[in-house]
């Protein structure tokens, strides 16, 4: 799938710090994680070592993602790329 600009949003900014950002679509870990996924993230304040959360919408049983901003090309809009995926949370509930 294509990313979709309205699947991204930010959370959090912090004043010096890095900015937590929303991202949910039915796009695969692997997808997102593609060099230039993200194609207007410098154009909407994204910058390195932000921090992504991605979400994949086909299932509810998903796990949440994490990825750090590795690079935002200088080029206008911006486009990112961002770290492998670090699963946050499960799917599996044990109890």
């Amino acid at each position: 799938m294509a990313y979709t600009p309205a699947n991204l949003s930010c959370i959090l900014q912090s004043i010096a710090g890095p900015r937590i950002w929303h991202h949910t679509s039915a796009d695969a870990t692997a997808a997102v994680d593609t060099s230039g996924f993200i194609t207007d993230g410098g154009s909407r304040g994204m910058k390195v070592n932000d921090i992504v959360y991605h979400k994949d919408s086909t299932t509810t049983a998903t796990a949440l993602t994490m990825h750090k901003v590795v690079s935002v090309s200088s080029t206008y809009p911006g486009a990112v790329d961002l770290s492998d995926g670090v699963v946050v949370g499960s799917a599996t509930n044990t109890d």
